[in-house]
């Protein structure tokens, strides 16, 4: 028989895995190592680490992983090609974290091969310690100028640290307070209910404005203006001539659509099945008033006019054209986009070249369904003929990206045909970096290591 210890001892794994089971966590791992990295979960007990990086990080790349608290991950250097590593002696080289209870886990790793694991705990901590030296160094130069007593600095360092703290907390509540919101609204509209609600409207706007690009005064739904996260519905933002002229320069060119393959590259996938093409803007033609140059423009205008990044059309992407077709009810495999986000959603710093905003401008929209869904915003837009969604994903201030805000889906399109023109925006590309220069993980490719 065996003795209570040994049963212990091989009870505890499975008593830690099940307890760990109970609490779920979700952490975005950024790869500055100067070489890829590969991620192994190391399971309890004896066996070798299992692989979750499917296969590997690029250096410059992040990756989003979903674990438990208590689990422990190993971060292994990859050689390159000629199979030595940076470590020492050309060896390739480790490092270890392990998640814990505190949430928006994220982790860097350095070009040491170092890994600074920061949390929503340890920011509060660094924004702490940044606030009382900030006071401090106040206080000490006011102190060395005017000759302040001893009471009277402390009561002075008392005055920074309280206005500074009263900032933050109200910064915090206010970000409790719209989580809260956000989930009340999931809890009344789910992505298959929204999608199956035929007759569900166009979520209410939290403000109503206009746009004026100086020749046409455009009405504006603003249904979410937070500083990464925005969804503005603009009305009449694109004439049937414009749609005309676009859906004729795609037409030849109509191909499958395609996702990226989470590799640098695409590939076509269930998720997302529509035609599409892409359209190259003749800037040549602009100043005869070309259709497609006049649609283009009036994106980076309005990009502009929201963000102030100064964006222009050097090395964008090309003017895309999708297209959904309605087959009827019994259709098992309806055209559709599963959700998604179309830049980087982690939260993490925005990525030079990358994809900050998307204009989706509406030109043939469908009897039943296609609708969008902002499903994590809880966030319901019906298509209309003329008007544009703009969503951007970025924090200009602090160059953070959206947490998953702008996460969104195509409903399936149920009858008619679903025609919509799309120009995803990046920044930080010019004639000599265009947006082709980068592959689809947001890594220059000529920075890849070889």
């Amino acid at each position: 028989m065996r003795s209570l210890s040994s049963l212990f001892a091989a009870l505890v794994p499975w008593m830690v895995v099940t307890a760990y089971a109970e609490e779920p966590r979700s952490i975005a791992i950024q790869n500055d190592s100067g070489t890829k990295v590969e991620i192994y979960w190391i399971p309890p007990g004896p066996g070798k680490g299992i692989l979750q990086s499917s296969p590997f990080i690029y250096n410059g790349a992040a990756m989003s992983l979903n674990s438990f608290v208590g689990h422990s991950f190993e971060a292994r250097e990859m050689p390159g090609k000629s199979g030595k590593c940076l470590g020492h002696d050309m060896t390739c080289r480790v490092s270890y974290f392990t998640v814990n209870k505190n949430d928006e886990q994220q982790i860097f790793i350095d070009g040491n091969f170092e890994i600074k694991h920061q949390d929503n705990k340890s920011v509060a901590r660094e924004s702490a310690k940044e606030l009382l030296d900030d006071c401090e160094a106040q206080v000490t130069k006011h102190a060395e100028e005017d000759g302040l007593g001893a009471l009277e600095a402390i009561e002075e360092l008392k005055k920074c640290v309280e206005s500074g703290v009263a900032f933050e907390v109200e910064k915090a509540n206010e970000e409790v307070s719209f989580q809260s919101g956000i989930r009340k609204k999931m809890a009344e509209s789910y992505e298959n209910y929204t999608c199956a609600d035929y007759d569900l409207p166009t979520s209410e706007a939290e403000k109503n404005t206009f746009w004026d690009d100086g020749t046409v005064v455009r009405d504006v739904k603003i249904l979410m203006d937070r500083p990464a996260s925005k969804v503005h519905i603009v009305k009449n933002f694109i004439s049937v001539e414009e749609c005309m002229a676009m859906e004729e320069a795609a037409r030849p060119r109509l191909h499958k659509a395609t996702v990226a393959d989470g590799k640098g590259g695409s590939e076509l996938s269930p998720n997302r099945k529509a035609m599409q093409a892409g359209i190259r803007i003749p800037w040549d033609l602009e100043k005869d008033g070309n259709p497609l140059t006049t649609i283009s423009r009036r994106v980076y205008d309005y990009v502009n006019h929201v963000l102030g990044m100064n964006i222009d059309e050097h090395g964008q992407e090309d003017l895309m054209s999708i297209q959904y077709e309605g087959r009827g009810e019994n259709d098992a495999a309806p055209d559709r986009y599963m959700p998604h986000c179309d830049g980087d959603c982690n939260a993490m710093q925005f990525k030079t070249g990358n994809r900050m905003a998307t204009m989706v401008m509406y030109c043939t929209v469908p009897t039943k369904g296609g609708a969008t869904n902002f499903r994590n915003a809880g966030l319901h837009v019906v298509p209309e003929v003329g008007t544009a969604t703009f969503f951007s994903y970025i924090d200009p201030k602090t160059m953070k990206m959206d947490s998953g805000f702008t996460e969104h889906s195509g409903c399936p399109v149920v009858e008619g045909e679903k025609k919509i023109v799309t120009q995803w925006v990046r920044y930080g590309v010019d004639k000599e970096n265009p947006w082709d220069s980068f592959n689809t993980l947001g890594i220059k490719i000529s920075d890849m290591e070889e």
